[in-house]
């Protein structure tokens, strides 16, 4: 076994939880250099504890690791702690399994799952002693991949990476890793390998391409520098879950991770169509993994883990077509080594209400509504497909089963939103905790109170939905936002009964100007970062003083980012992208969400948004 450390003893007696940094985890891989030819530092860009959490990074590591000469390995930012040591030692950015430095592996894959990450990409780059530019890179450097999410509109990071993945990762990376090996046999230079490697579905090369633009700032062409390098990048996509692979031996972290769990992936995708929601539409159409196969991967993921809970993961956990059955198979197992069952994503019905009773400890936990929105009209605008009625009634089964604890979400600052949306989140808030007192007997109360907790985001319109060309509210008008809907709680009957929270307006600014942006932004990110600026996504670090100079220094705006409406004409930065829903489809929905008008759900009325194309999932089961 490999005992060598990056780190030496001094510094890890210095530092905050040291185990972050040392390897040799209950299941991380181990292979023997001599019969590898690919080294692939996989990377999460946050701290250990959080990256850990992370289900795409496993599926990615042990599907890497399957492939016989090739070996992943895992790296995360490192805490400021030991950043500030490595910089004044000159210590390289290393991987966690062979503990040897990045910037001698062959790929640098980095998940991209959050815009306030992306100068933690800056901060790992720059540890690892990789140059930031990609344009800047030498032959013996790593390839900089990045995949995730945020990928779909990769345009703002374009500088600093080599390729980007778009799409679900089972599906490309073998290919891609094989070309990279022949094009190593035979000596092919890195920019020669990056114009075969455009040729791959689902690969992104932004080196690749040249972009104009108007008078105004808006983009006049996106397109190839030269022939045979694709016009548009289409989505990968994992046709059939059931044969997708899968972790069943995950590693498991030394320290609590944010998710101290087993995580079992049930479906992929989400039949509601919310039109604020960016997963709901990239990962179309739903497709479901098989009920049996999922029994057999929940004994195996506890058995290879020891961890005592289990999570189902989806999108929309209701929506699984076989969770009854798979719920009552847990139920049974889970009860005989005492494991807990984690059911998030469910909407609140009796079958759900009826599960959560028997797998939950009900005096310690609290159920949970997303309304986004205070009023119907509002909720009819985002197709949110859930009425008051929905919300009082489910409210009502959870109080009569005992439930005292009840969280609402809502969104400030959708499209059309008014005053009386606003002051429609307190009324429900009140009508929630009025349900309550009129559902349980006063002798049956417990503690004598119900405890509602309202917390409101601020909207940020992302690409690939119908509200990509919305504009977003200022700083100023979300917090003034944020006072009319505390205003609207405390004016109400059972206000003692409801606590508000709410998020913080300029982090959600920066993070509507990152998810919009262009190729243009890539200086800011820059500049944030030259100015110490990482961990973002972390409040106490984030410094919104930083984007205001580095939008400044680059004589670009806020307003033409994110505070206007965009005509459905304008070129976006990622509309040389097909997510697989249709252009034409986001606009009718972005229409119909003017005039309030309700799109039914995948299960229940085709909506013709394109995904059929693909020829899987409930495209396919309900024609």
């Amino acid at each position: 076994m490999n005992e060598k450390l990056a780190l030496s003893e001094d510094i890890l007696m210095k530092i905050s939880k040291p185990e972050r940094y040392i390897g040799h985890e209950v299941n991380s891989v181990m292979k023997d250099l001599n019969n590898v030819n690919v080294r692939f530092a996989m990377c999460f860009p946050d701290v250990y504890e959080i990256g850990m959490s992370h289900l795409g990074i496993q599926i990615l590591y042990d599907l890497l690791n399957s492939i016989d000469d090739v070996w992943c390995e895992r790296v995360y930012s490192p805490w400021l702690d030991l950043d500030a040591i490595m910089r004044k030692e000159n210590i390289p950015l290393f991987a966690l399994e062979s503990q040897d430095p990045i910037k001698d592996f062959d790929f640098l894959g980095i998940t991209i799952q959050y815009e306030m990450c992306y100068t933690n990409i800056l901060q790992v780059l720059d540890l690892a002693q990789i140059p930031l530019l990609a344009s800047e890179r030498e032959e013996d450097c790593p390839i900089v991949i990045g995949g995730g999410p945020c990928a779909y509109n990769p345009e703002p990071l374009a500088d600093f990476f080599d390729i980007f993945y778009i799409g679900e990762g089972e599906t490309q990376y073998q290919e891609l890793i094989h070309l990279y090996k022949k094009c190593k046999e035979q000596g092919t230079k890195r920019e020669e390998f990056l114009r075969f490697a455009a040729k791959i579905p689902g690969i992104y090369v932004p080196s690749l391409y040249e972009i104009t633009y108007n008078e105004d700032g808006t983009i006049a062409s996106f397109l190839p520098r030269e022939k045979g390098i694709p016009v548009t990048i289409q989505k990968e996509i994992v046709r059939d879950m059931t044969q997708a692979p899968y972790p069943l031996k995950p590693v498991i972290p030394f320290i609590k991770a944010t998710q101290d769990r087993v995580v079992m992936e049930i479906q992929r995708g989400c039949i509601r169509g919310c039109r604020f929601c960016q997963a709901g539409q990239i990962y179309r159409p739903v497709r479901e993994r098989d009920v049996n196969q999922l029994k057999e991967y929940a004994l195996e993921l506890l058995k290879n883990t020891g961890h005592e809970e289990i999570s189902l993961s989806s999108l929309s956990s209701s929506d699984y077509s076989q969770l009854p059955e798979l719920i009552d198979f847990l139920i049974q197992e889970c009860s005989v080594n005492h494991t807990n069952i984690s059911l998030p994503s469910l909407r609140i019905d009796a079958f759900s209400l009826d599960v959560m009773s028997k797998v939950q400890d009900i005096k310690k936990s609290s159920l949970t509504f997303a309304p986004e929105a205070g009023s119907q009209r509002l909720r009819n605008v985002i197709n949110k497909g859930l009425t008051e009625e929905n919300i009082l009634h489910g409210a009502a089964m959870a109080f009569e089963g005992g439930w005292t604890k009840v969280k609402l979400y809502f969104m400030l600052g959708l499209p059309t939103e008014t005053p009386e949306d606003i002051a429609g989140i307190g009324d429900l808030c009140n009508k929630v905790a009025a349900t309550f007192f009129d559902t349980i007997p006063k002798e049956k109360r417990v503690n004598g109170k119900v405890q509602i907790t309202a917390s409101t985001s601020f909207f940020v319109p992302k690409p690939f939905t119908p509200f990509q060309w919305a504009a977003q509210s200022t700083k100023e008008e979300f917090i003034e936002k944020a006072y009319q809907t505390r205003t609207g709680i405390t004016s109400q009957l059972n206000q003692k009964s409801i606590k508000y929270n709410w998020h913080e307006a300029d982090a959600s600014v920066i993070e509507g100007l990152l998810a919009r942006g262009d190729r243009r932004l890539g200086k800011v990110i820059l500049s944030v970062y030259q100015q110490g600026g990482f961990y973002e996504a972390w409040s106490e670090y984030y410094d919104h003083s930083r984007w205001e100079k580095a939008l400044e220094e680059n004589n670009l705006t806020l307003h033409f980012y994110t505070h206007r409406e965009r005509p459905v004409d304008e070129i976006l930065p990622w509309d040389f992208i097909d997510c697989g829903v249709t252009k034409e489809f986001f606009i009718s929905e972005w229409a119909k969400a003017k005039q309030e008008i309700v799109s039914e759900n995948c299960s229940q009325k085709c909506q013709g948004c394109g995904a059929a194309r693909f020829g899987c999932g409930i495209c396919v089961e309900k024609r």
